[in-house]
């Protein structure tokens, strides 16, 4: 098989890494009109050899094919630093099934309704602390909210001691600079400035996770505790083959859970509160469906901010043998990046693509393999269920409560990369009026 990859962008792979982390909005559709729906890059260290992929087609055949060929743990062991090893995300086949299955019981349809009213009555105090007519720096906001749904509804913190010193500690894991991140991969570096810092708040991180995790598994009540860590407590024990999650791999999947599910969803709702408050006529649907608790309605606000504004902006696969995609033949060692911003973004795969229209996912407009915040495939985030719950409850909780207007001299919000995620750059100033 020939190792001729796709033409691509000649620019420096120093300029591309750039470009592709801080820049992707503009860098990728710029590369995609001059390439074509298929093209190379190399934006090293997340990969030498990068093949981007947006078509329909091209990511089906992606997430269809078997996990064995395709490595997505691979693909992403650039946050091995900050998830662990055993993460769900760095893991493959065998391991990364048996943490699934482990994991799938937490994340249910049943669990879900459990876990629905704690959420509830987290946004109903953070909505109290809401001055009527005052101006919300709404991803702030919502950046705190989510961050207190994961300390009590994935980690089951109730302690309020636990609660002041993790809460902190995890922001900053969350807000990791991106330099601070690539250069924490260089062992030596970690002894110095920024990056002996973050080395430390992650070993206090660990050290209080693992406290909670072992005062958890003596709790006299975790037969009855319904959040998600005394859950994973519980997986492994039964009649099934799979050996219970040790310690170290609680540990790596709260963190998981927290960098997958904190600013993803928080930015998600900032973007969905910002374009219902500038577009009126939306907004007063989607009250009208808040106050008849129709969740379906809410959750298509959620799903047209995250196409509108995609959070994340790929997935990744590492290829284990030499194989033909979208008819290209790559070698092994390839990763093959499905684009969800291009995708997204296609005026092929959405008409009005530019228009806030949460409408196009109740008509049955969006088509198969062209909708992709969750990824897809056998590697689907397994909490999307969780963030789009999350998102509606929030969204019903604020909807029901307040009218949203931009403010007066408010400009026109765009994006820009926070770490990884696609954030509202002026933090989606909203006016809230009560209803």
């Amino acid at each position: 098989m020939g190792t001729t990859y796709p033409p691509g962008s000649r620019l420096p792979a120093a300029v591309q890494t750039i470009l592709f982390q801080r820049r992707r909005a503009q860098f990728l559709p710029a590369v995609a009109r001059r390439y074509g729906d298929v093209f190379s890059l190399r934006v090293p260290p997340y990969a030498d050899n990068l093949v981007v992929f947006s078509r329909p087609e091209h990511i089906k055949e992606i997430f269809a094919a078997d996990p064995r060929d395709l490595h997505a743990g691979e693909g992403n062991q650039i946050l091995g630093v900050v998830m662990g090893e055993h993460s769900l995300l760095l893991t493959d086949e065998g391991e990364h099934a048996r943490a699934r299955r482990l994991l799938m019981p937490a994340f249910n349809g049943a669990s879900l309704r459990g876990y629905q009213d704690l959420v509830t009555g987290i946004a109903a105090a953070e909505l109290d602390r809401w001055t009527p007519g005052s101006t919300v720096i709404t991803l702030d906001r919502m950046n705190a909210l989510t961050l207190e749904v994961i300390l009590r509804v994935v980690f089951g913190v109730t302690d309020e001691s636990t609660r002041a010193q993790l809460a902190p500690r995890l922001h900053r894991i969350v807000t990791l600079n991106p330099l601070v991140f690539v250069g924490y991969m260089i062992p030596r570096l970690r002894r110095f400035g920024p990056w002996k810092r973050f080395q430390d708040n992650q070993e206090e991180v660990d050290t209080l996770l693992y406290a909670e995790i072992a005062d958890r598994r003596c709790a006299p009540d975790l037969a009855d505790r319904t959040d998600v860590l005394s859950r994973l407590l519980h997986v492994g024990t039964g009649d099934d083959h799979d050996a219970p999650l040790s310690d170290a791999e609680l540990r790596d999947q709260l963190i998981t859970l927290l960098l997958a599910g904190h600013e993803t969803t928080a930015a998600a709702l900032s973007w969905a509160l910002y374009e219902l408050a500038a577009n009126p006529d939306i907004q007063r649907q989607a009250r009208d469906a808040a106050l008849a608790d129709d969740d379906k309605h809410l959750e298509a606000v959620m799903k047209e901010a995250m196409r509108l504004h995609t959070v994340i902006a790929s997935t990744a696969r590492k290829l284990t043998r030499d194989m033909t995609i979208g008819g290209w033949p790559l070698p092994a060692g390839t990763v093959v990046n499905t684009s969800i911003l291009l995708a997204h973004r296609s005026d092929e795969n959405y008409a009005d693509t530019t228009a806030f229209r949460p409408s196009r996912f109740l008509n049955g407009e969006v088509a198969p393999n062209t909708w992709l915040p969750f990824g897809g495939g056998v590697r689907r985030c397994i909490g999307a269920g969780f963030s789009l719950m999350e998102g509606t409850t929030v969204l019903r909780e604020i909807l029901t409560r307040h009218t949203l207007t931009l403010p007066g001299a408010g400009k026109p919000e765009h994006g820009r990369v926070r770490n990884i995620t696609n954030v509202p750059a002026g933090k989606a100033r909203i006016v809230v009026t009560p209803r």
